[in-house]
This record gives C-alpha cells, sequence and structure tokens, in this order.
C-alpha cells in the first residue's frame, strides 16, 4: 500500500470531485429518466383511453356489448379502462360492476375532460384499494360530447418501473465511480510517483546522502523538474565538498593553535569554540556551540568584552589573572569583530595563555638584577679594600695581610660566582652542550661523597654514604652530574648544624636511576618550595651568602636532571630536614 500522503491529498481531491460530480449527474439523469417514464406512462394511458374512446363511440354507450369489450380490452392492455356517461354514471369498467359504482361526474380527471383537454390524477381508488394514475379523455362523435373514457394503472406498476429505472441509474453511477476512482487511483500515482521519489531525494540530501536516484519515467513537466534537480544536485554537491573541505582546513587549523578561539554572534551565542578555549574556561567545546556566552564562562573579563566590544578600533585586549592550583594563571585576550551579511556578524575572543611567557619575563628580570646584585657585591667589596690600603699608606701588616685575605675571599667569591653562571649557561643552551656517555651513576656520585667527607667531619656532620650493589648505568655527562652531587651535598653539609646527618642514597628504582640527599637541617617553610629551584632565590639570603652561597646550585642541579632526560624534586617540612631527589633514566646497554 504506498504511503506518500501527497498521493493520498490528490486522491482525495479525485475523489471529492468525483464522486459528488457522478452521484449529481446520476441523481439529475435519474430524475430525468423518472420524468420521462411518468410522462411516457402518460401518454400510453391517453393513448388507450383514446382508443377506448373510439371503440366506445362506435358501440354507442348503451350497446350490451360494451362492458364486456372493455373488459377484454383491458385485460389485454393490462390496464383499467372506465367508459363514463356525460352525466358521470359509469357504462363499463374492466375491474369492477358498473353497478355498484359511484358517480364519478366529480372526479378531477372527468372535470379536467370536460374543458376539453386530457385529464390527468393520481389518487387513492377506493374501488381497488391502491393508488392509481388517471387519465380521461372526452368521446365525441359529429361534434356531440358522448362522456368520458379513461385508462387507469396503479402506482405500484409505476413505481415499480420507477424503481427499476432507479436501479440501472445507480448501477451505471456506482459503475462510473468505481471506474473514474481507479483510473483516478493510478492517474495521482503516475503524477505523485516522481515527485515522491523527488521529495525522497531531497531528503536524502538534506541528510547527508546524496546519491539518491532521480526519477527517469516522469511526465515531461516533472521529468524536467527531475533534471534540473539533478543538476543542482550535482552543483550542491560540488559546493557542499568545498564547504566541507573548507570547514575541515579551518576545523585542523584552530585545533592547532596553541590559543584559544572563541566566535559568537552579535547576540552572544557560541558560534565556535576550540580545544584550548574549552581548556581555558573549563567547558566542552561541542556542548557550548549554540549557547550563550554567559553560560559558558563567568569570566568577568570575558563577558565585558562582549557587552563593550572595541569602540572605533579593530581590535581590543585586555590581560586577565586568575588561580590556578598554587599559581596564577595568566591570560591575555584579544578580540576582534567580523560582519557578516546574514545575521550582521559577531566577534572573535582569542585567548592566550601567557603565564609561561609573563614567569620568563619575570625571572629574567629578577636574574639581571641578582646577577647585578651578586656581582656588584664582591667588586664593590674588592675596591673599597683596595682602595682603603692604597690609601693608607702606612697600615700595619697585619691589617694589610687581613685585607688582602678578605680580598682573596670576595675574589674566590666572584670565581665561583662567575663559574656557576657558565655552568648554568651551558646547561640552559641545550642538550647539545652536556657530554653523552655511558657510565656508571656510582662513580661522580662516590667521588662527591668522599670529597665531602673531611667538610662534613669539620663541621661535626655525619655523612652517611648508601651506594646500589650492581651498577646504575646512565646516559650523561660525567662532570655535570659530579656538580649535581657537589651541589645537593654542598647545601646538605653547609645547612646541617654540629652534631646533625647526611644521608647519601643511590640505587635502580625500575626503568630510572634515584639520587637522594638528605639531611637533619632547619627544613624548608612551604612556601619556599615551588621556588627553591629558581636561580638567585634563597630561604634565607643573610645566611647563603656567609656561608659563601652563589644561589645557583639548586638551579644547576634541576637545569641538568632535565637536559639528561631526568627532574628534580624537594620534600622538606620546617623542623624536619630536606630531602632533595633527582631521577634520571636508566641506559640499557646493547
Amino acid at each position: 500500500m504506498p504511503r506518500s500522503r501527497l498521493l493520498w491529498r490528490l486522491y482525495a481531491g479525485y475523489v471529492a470531485v468525483i464522486v459528488p460530480t457522478t452521484m449529481s449527474l446520476g441523481l439529475l439523469f435519474g430524475w430525468r429518466l423518472q420524468q420521462d417514464l411518468l410522462r411516457d406512462i402518460e401518454q400510453s394511458l391517453r393513448e388507450k383511453a383514446v382508443l377506448l374512446g373510439d371503440l366506445a363511440g362506435h358501440a354507442g354507450l348503451r350497446d350490451a356489448v360494451l362492458e364486456a369489450r372493455v373488459r377484454r380490452l383491458g385485460n389485454d392492455l393490462a390496464t383499467r379502462l372506465t367508459v363514463v356517461r356525460m352525466d358521470g354514471t359509469v357504462v363499463a369498467d374492466s375491474s369492477e360492476d358498473p353497478g355498484r359504482m359511484e358517480n364519478h361526474g366529480d372526479r378531477p380527471e372527468i372535470i379536467a375532460a370536460r374543458g376539453g383537454t386530457p385529464g390527468v390524477a393520481t389518487r387513492w381508488s377506493h374501488t381497488l384499494r391502491v393508488d392509481m394514475m388517471y387519465v380521461a379523455v372526452a368521446m365525441r362523435k359529429d361534434g356531440h360530447l358522448l362522456g368520458y373514457a379513461r385508462a387507469a394503472l396503479p402506482l405500484t406498476t409505476v413505481r415499480e418501473r420507477r424503481a427499476q429505472v432507479r436501479a440501472l441509474v445507480l448501477l451505471g453511477v456506482l459503475a462510473a465511480i468505481l471506474g473514474g476512482l481507479v483510473l483516478g487511483f493510478f492517474f495521482a500515482r503516475s503524477v505523485t510517483r516522481p515527485l515522491t521519489a523527488l521529495t525522497e531525494a531531497a531528503g536524502a540530501i538534506a541528510a547527508g546522502r546524496p546519491d539518491r536516484g532521480m526519477p527517469v519515467d516522469a511526465p515531461a513537466e516533472i521529468g524536467k523538474l527531475a533534471e534540473a534537480f539533478r543538476l543542482m544536485t550535482a552543483r550542491l554537491d560540488e559546493r557542499m565538498e568545498a564547504v566541507t573541505r573548507g570547514r575541515g582546513r579551518l576545523a585542523a587549523i584552530l585545533g592547532g593553535m596553541v590559543e584559544g578561539v572563541i566566535a559568537v554572534d552579535r547576540e552572544g551565542t557560541v558560534l565556535h569554540l576550540n580545544g584550548v578555549a574549552g581548556s581555558m574556561l573549563g567547558a566542552s567545546p561541542d556542548a557550548s556551540v549554540g549557547r550563550p556566552l554567559w553560560e559558558v564562562t563567568r569570566l568577568p573579563a570575558v563577558l565585558e568584552l562582549l557587552q563593550h566590544p572595541a569602540e572605533g578600533a579593530s581590535v581590543s585586549t585586555l590581560e586577565i589573572r586568575q588561580p590556578d592550583g598554587l599559581r596564577e594563571r595568566v591570560i591575555d585576550l584579544r578580540a576582534s569583530s567580523f560582519r557578516d551579511g546574514r545575521d550582521g556578524g559577531g566577534l572573535v575572543i582569542v585567548l592566550n595563555d601567557v603565564t609561561d611567557l609573563r614567569r620568563l619575563e619575570t625571572i629574567r628580570r629578577d636574574f639581571i638584577a641578582n646577577v647585578s646584585h651578586e656581582l656588584k657585591t664582591p667588586v664593590t667589596a674588592i675596591r673599597g679594600l683596595v682602595e682603603t690600603m692604597m690609601d693608607d699608606a702606612g697600615m700595619p701588616a697585619e691589617t694589610h695581610r687581613e685585607f688582602l685575605g678578605k680580598v682573596q675571599d670576595q675574589a674566590g667569591r666572584l670565581n665561583r660566582l662567575v663559574s656557576d653562571l657558565l655552568t648554568l649557561s651551558r646547561v640552559e643552551s641545550g642538550g647539545g652542550a652536556l657530554e653523552r656517555e655511558a657510565l656508571d651513576l656510582r662513580d661522580p656520585v662516590g667521588d662527591s661523597a668522599r670529597s665531602f667527607q673531611a667538610a662534613a667531619g669539620a663541621r661535626g656532620v655525619a655523612l652517611q654514604v648508601e651506594m646500589a650493589v650492581a651498577p646504575v648505568p646512565v646516559l650523561g655527562d660525567r662532570e655535570a652530574l659530579r656538580q649535581v652531587a657537589d651541589n645537593l651535598l654542598d647545601n646538605a653539609v653547609k645547612y646541617t648544624g654540629a652534631g646533625g646527618r647526611v644521608s647519601v642514597h643511590l640505587d635502580a628504582q625500575g626503568d630510572e636511576a634515584v639520587l637522594e640527599v638528605a639531611d637533619t637541617g632547619p627544613g624548608i617553610p612551604p612556601e619556599h618550595l615551588g621556588r627553591i629551584f629558581e636561580r638567585f632565590y634563597r630561604v634565607d639570603k643573610a645566611r647563603s651568602r656567609a656561608l659563601g652561597g652563589t644561589g645557583l646550585g639548586l638551579s644547576i642541579v634541576r637545569h641538568v636532571a632535565l637536559t639528561l632526560g631526568g627532574s628534580a624534586s624537594v620534600d622538606s617540612a620546617p623542623g624536619q630536614g630536606s630531602r632533595f631527589r633527582v631521577r634520571l633514566p636508566l641506559h640499557a646497554a646493547r
């Protein structure tokens, strides 16, 4: 069974036209046939009445054999025949005894015939007890009125003939309707089938399936429409393919950007949001499209750009800072408006995470300031001491030697500072600045531990060393690794008071070599742990300088570990000492 709504709508319209029209024509035709039937019956009765009048006129109304003739003629014609005198007395009747019949002078048909025209009447017959149709004519002889001849038929006979006519008409109407409906169905289907195919093809294109076939056996007009639709589909496929390629390129470009991109229309509804922007705003890119921007993010700065775009400028910029765990994230916002003739345009907001850039700028400023300060301090001391010695020609020899000793200390401090700066520069310049060789990490760590035994003993600090029994192979720079161990041990011994303990532990854990240097010193407050590996950062600046530290040792440790593919970390708490941990990837010998 076809399911096309268009088919049934067209077919229903066809039925609505065919059925009432056919029925109306059938009713009109049936009514016309009935009228013709009644007219024919009336004409037949008139002819029979005229025939009866001629018979009665020739025989004479007083002829004794008239009644027998009337009865015989009525039986032959299957019609009731009656002969009436001028005064209304019934002379003969084919159905009843005239002697018992009433005077018919007041009958409507007799009255009409008396006026000179055939009288026609339909009424209930008290004699026969049925409805009858009567037709009466005047009988004349030589211009003299002799009486009236009347012919009659029961209306049941008339009704039977009318019913036969109605049945024939109804049968014809039903046959015409049925034939028209069948032909209409096939006609409607021949029209709607190609239209349905076109509709399905359009739906397939809308659903992304443009390979739906077009109708080929369509009428001329619909065939032209199908051909035009086929051409339109081909061009639409080409344009859609071009749009898809363009969108794919755009999505790849936006997805590969390190900046976050948000596009909104003039109503503030999100049109596009890439993954980086979603990560910055804590929103899902797919779920954000189509939603107002104020539902996607609650950042006041973003909403401010949306509500107050740049006036008279193509781009507006804004920098915001937001908490991100223990640190602060810095995001640079740039908003640019665009125009679209279809929906009026909108706004494109580019979010750039400049946290690392701002941190590096801060570190660079601090580094320059710290280097200037650290270099200036020994240089100023040396200059002051030398000027004092030069100005005081009579300075005692003992004081002179003391000043020279201080100059030597400041020169040594300046030398250590320059040396550490050169080491740090070499490490930070890239992995190529460090030599890579397969070595046993126990060798540089052991050499460092042995070199600090005397210094630890002099300060009253117990130095304990635990080395792995098996070799700990790594791929690295022997001198740099020795300096890592030296810096960790130097800090541990310096900051551990007399009676304290420094322990060195080296072992292989999984696929990593782990070096731990722990001490029982004063520990590091939590607020300093995040910056302890920065250059020139000191927890206790006065004590660090007094102990001869440059503030670069831990920074060198971290950069060497990172350059060799490892990491450096610290666990510490005030009053509980510190534990520095360096992890390096193990090197499997080939």
